[in-house]
């Protein structure tokens, strides 16, 4: 016998309430829509699917409160609805990680090698953000902003021409030098998300977050996240 929308609806949002009780820190009973409120500050997924938690609050009473037998519910979900309230369950109980998705080699540079050398990277691997390091230390981020900033500075042809311009020039000449975050591994993509759009409310220019074990601009670089990798996965 094939399980009813109504009991795999059910199951599936016992289970989203118990992780939110998990996530909350909870030890004692809290109503959903409240529970809601404490755990979407916490959480990125809440804060992704909040309407869709409240309005399937909404039809979890009215199937459990106006069941009156065992075998029957008042109202039997759709496919869909089914399928979303699964999906969000999935997602909270085992988020994707950054790690998991965009964890690859990193192509980085000295901040001694010249702008040729940086802007041969960008033709053949077709990159709009290289990180450059010194002595194993991280520098920060050359993007195409930055050499149009530099470009723009120096104006006349004859003047670039005669000069060899290492990344460090570049990087100087970045308006924005904070335009990246590190970020752990295991951030997931939905708090990974939220980094760029605060970022967009907040006026800023974020290029690019940069994946590492715990976070650390000292520990090996893992991946490298842009809004445009975000926006294929979505």
């Amino acid at each position: 016998m094939n399980e009813r929308n109504s009991d795999r609806f059910i199951i599936a949002f016992n289970r989203i309430e118990k992780s939110m009780e998990k996530i909350s820190g909870l030890s004692s009973y809290m109503p959903f829509s409240r529970l809601i409120d404490k755990t979407k500050n916490i959480n990125a997924v809440i804060r992704k699917f909040e309407v869709d938690l409240r309005e399937c609050a909404d039809l979890r009473n009215a199937i459990v409160h106006r069941r009156t037998d065992v075998d029957y519910a008042i109202a039997e979900p759709h496919d869909n609805v089914v399928e979303l309230i699964e999906y969000i369950e999935r997602e909270l109980s085992k988020p994707v990680i950054v790690g998991d998705l965009f964890q690859r080699k990193v192509h980085t540079l000295r901040a001694s090698d010249t702008l040729a050398t940086g802007l041969k990277l960008i033709h053949d691997k077709r990159f709009n953000q290289i990180p450059i390091y010194e002595n194993r230390k991280f520098v920060g981020l050359i993007t195409a902003a930055g050499i149009t900033y530099w470009l723009a500075d120096k104006g006349a042809d004859e003047i670039i021409s005669r000069e060899i311009p290492t990344l460090l020039d570049i990087h100087y000449h970045e308006k924005q030098k904070n335009t990246y975050r590190f970020v752990e591994r295991t951030l997931s993509v939905y708090e990974a998300e939220e980094y760029f759009k605060r970022a967009v409310v907040g006026g800023k220019r974020l290029e690019a977050l940069l994946i590492t074990e715990n976070g650390r601009s000292e520990e090996k670089l893992l991946g490298i996240i842009t809004p445009l990798d975000l926006m294929r996965i979505n």
